[in-house]
């Protein structure tokens, strides 16, 4: 088990590279496959030795080799929650090849999370596809639990995406302020469409309380003003990965049933 475990990191690891290749390129508009990974201020491509996950940012006091430009944390840190993850999903979950596409919804959260902390977007190109494959997966059956059957899935994907949009525009008509971006929209929807209704009250109850706890302190520690934008897509992706691992706990719990 631990020559398995040492496996996945190292994939987690490699993947989380491609990770951040995404997170770069896509707000840009740019391809992820060509050119080939290169330093984002001098534009030199970087060699194989140079891109090893972790141990190439440490080796290098994370500058870049040639113009000595400093490289953000945050590429290092990328790779390692991908291995994190990877491993998180094997040891509680089982060394079983149907938990691949819930690896790949992790890796997907973290793209998203990424981006909208830096951006404040969450591209399409993620949350659709990632919608529209959790039901494909689904209805053929390739999804387990804690991942939704077609019928969750498909109930997932109207009250999340469909319940969040209509909230959204009734808040602006009411208050007449967008209280909700198209993005978290569509990302509700995607968790829906994995997870299945089931998740979506504790998903959405425990990223509003993530988010409110952490955006008054980001704005009491940053003197943000209050009408500055906070992204919302981190703590939606964040509530739904740990809806998977105590979500079920909790509901059973707060239900008197645990």
């Amino acid at each position: 088990m631990m020559e398995f475990t040492v496996i996945a990191f190292v994939f987690g690891l490699t993947m989380g590279s491609f990770l951040n290749v995404c997170i770069h390129r896509l707000p840009l508009g740019e391809s992820i496959v060509f050119p080939p990974s290169h330093c984002p201020q001098c534009h030199t491509a970087i060699r194989w030795h140079d891109n090893i996950p972790l141990l190439s940012w440490i080796r290098l006091w994370g500058r870049c080799r040639h113009c000595l430009a400093p490289i953000s944390l945050i590429y290092p840190l990328v790779e390692l929650l991908a291995g994190l993850l990877t491993i998180q999903v094997l040891w509680h979950f089982g060394p079983f090849w149907q938990n691949l596409g819930l690896i790949a919804l992790g890796y997907a959260f973290i793209i998203l999370t990424f981006i909208d902390f830096r951006h404040y977007i969450l591209p399409d190109v993620i949350t659709l596809p990632g919608m529209g494959s959790g039901l494909v997966l689904a209805w053929g059956g390739w999804l387990h639990p804690p991942l939704a059957d077609f019928t969750s899935a498909l109930m997932g994907v109207i009250a999340g995406g469909g319940g969040l949009w209509a909230f959204g525009w009734l808040f602006q008509k009411i208050t007449g302020k967008a209280g909700m971006g198209f993005g978290d929209v569509k990302l509700l929807g995607m968790i829906g469409a994995w997870m299945g209704w089931q998740s979506l009250p504790f998903t959405l109850f425990f990223a509003s309380l993530l988010g409110s706890i952490v955006g008054i302190v980001w704005m009491v520690a940053t003197h943000r003003n209050r009408s500055q934008p906070i992204p919302f897509g981190p703590y939606l992706a964040g509530a739904a990965w740990t809806y998977l691992f105590i979500g079920p706990w909790v509901v059973d719990w707060y239900l008197g049933k645990g």
